[in-house]
């Protein structure tokens, strides 16, 4: 595969394959959501008469705080499961994304340089120039993902942080019941 329309050609099956990849891995974690909801909805359902009555019972301000309490701590349960999914599937995509972009880079790279050995002969000037653009590309790309990682770190910090703090919150107005 010598020439650059081959090449290219290769390239774009490739690219379709990665499509494929990231749309299973997309539907993957979706399905885990749809899962995660239904049984939210199942367990609420069947919560919803017990959680009337305590209501309707209560005798005391205590009471409906607890109420309130374990409504709490079960919305924070399910806060830490989109949390752990949505982190899961974000960082399978990442993965998947790195590995391709790196292959797909290099093999764009091969096919450019044997694009650019065929260049008609007091074009090296040009080529020079297209050659230190696509290097300058590159290196703003790299950049730009070393960001966003920080970026996608950082906000899974601070989910996590929120998710914390809610879950003591709860506890601690348990304790002071």
């Amino acid at each position: 595969m010598n020439q650059p329309v081959e090449q290219l050609a290769a390239a774009a099956r490739t690219a379709v394959d990665d499509v494929i990849d990231v749309s299973t891995t997309q539907m993957a974690g979706l399905e885990k959501l749809v899962e995660l909801n239904m049984a939210t909805a199942k367990a609420a359902l069947s919560d919803t008469a017990e959680l009337m009555q305590t209501m309707l019972s209560a005798k005391s301000p205590q009471d409906l705080t607890a109420v309130a309490t374990a409504m709490a701590e079960k919305a924070a349960a399910y806060g830490q499961a989109v949390a752990g999914i949505m982190t899961e599937t974000g960082a399978a995509l990442a993965k998947a994304a790195e590995g391709k972009f790196s292959g797909v880079q290099a093999q764009t790279m091969a096919t450019i340089d044997a694009a650019l050995k065929q260049a008609p002969a007091g074009s090296e000037g040009f080529v020079a120039a297209f050659k230190n653009a696509m290097t300058t590309g590159q290196a703003a790309f790299e950049s730009a993902q070393a960001s966003t990682r920080t970026a996608v770190a950082g906000y899974e910090k601070s989910v996590a942080t929120v998710t914390e703090m809610a879950t003591k919150a709860t506890k601690g107005s348990t304790k002071r019941r």
